[in-house]
């Protein structure tokens, strides 16, 4: 599969992933048997999907860490999206980049440049508004376990550097950890009317079922700067499409915050697009001479 085909598998995935801010705004359950629910439903489809293309399973340590990863985010994202704003939410797991450079400092000694620095800085005082907003708010929970779930996304964005890594293996088996621990909320629930359980559906179909079918596979081939600017898309529908149907609007401040953590990775991954390109036409030129 080429290039192209990939980011444009990352697109639809992105799309598809915007729609969970709603649903589970609309969903009236507790966010682990929310969780729970969707997980369920995708974890069949990904199993169907993993023997359609062959993908056999083998536990190995990157999958392991994949899938405590993967139950993080989806865990995490659910809980944070019934404490505080969908547009709150999506924006602070879209701190992701940020710990991914971390990470990369702290465990696999890849000295960050400067950019690197100027953007971790940059957003880190995005997400301090969000905090000063949120003491006032009552939210400051909600925001915090959705700064947790971008950690863990960012978990997710280096899946293949792990050990024996597999992207799809290792989604399968932490969306299988989070129906297991959300199960014991989702047999309490009894709500369960013709809108809860659509938007219940509509979760573990599209917005992780078939939504990581496409990312799983895009990933595969799409440069992962290209990746994240094309994943850029998800922040921004995401909070759109709760402010259009249930009327949820982003605070000034937290809309200040959204907008320097929004534009500092967007600018960011320019950036790095630019340097890398730069390197690689350096380097051709050197081979050459």
């Amino acid at each position: 599969m080429s290039s192209r085909k990939g980011l444009l598998f990352v697109f639809i995935a992105a799309v598809l992933f915007s729609i969970g801010g709603l649903c589970v705004k609309v969903v009236p359950w507790n966010a682990m048997a929310i969780n729970s629910f969707r997980s369920i439903i995708s974890v069949i489809l990904l199993v169907i999907f993993a023997r359609v293309t062959g993908r056999k399973f083998k536990l190995t340590p990157g999958v392991l860490i994949g899938a405590v990863c993967m139950c993080g985010v989806t865990t995490l994202y659910a809980m944070a999206n019934k404490l505080t704003t969908a547009a709150n939410t999506i924006l602070l797991q879209f701190t992701a980049p940020v710990f991914v450079i971390l990470v990369m400092w702290l465990v696999f000694k890849e000295r960050p440049k400067r950019l690197d620095v100027i953007t971790c800085i940059a957003v880190f005082g995005g997400v301090a508004c969000f905090f000063l907003d949120s003491l006032g708010s009552g939210s400051i929970l909600g925001d915090a376990l959705a700064l947790l779930s971008g950690v863990a996304y960012a978990g997710v964005f280096m899946m293949n550097k792990f050990p024996g890594a597999d992207p799809l293996w290792a989604t399968i088996l932490g969306q299988a950890m989070g129906a297991v621990i959300g199960f014991p909320w989702l047999v309490r629930e009894t709500v369960f009317t013709g809108t809860a359980l659509a938007a219940a559906v509509a979760l573990g179909v599209f917005q992780l079922g078939v939504a990581y079918m496409f990312f799983t596979t895009g990933i595969r081939t799409a440069p992962p700067v290209s990746a994240c600017l094309v994943a850029g898309i998800e922040p921004i529908l995401n909070p759109v499409l709760v402010a259009v149907v249930l009327g949820e609007m982003i605070s000034p401040l937290s809309l200040v915050g959204g907008a320097i953590v929004f534009i500092s990775i967007m600018v960011y991954n320019v950036l790095s697009s630019r340097q890398e390109k730069r390197a690689a036409r350096t380097g051709g030129e050197e081979m050459g001479s």
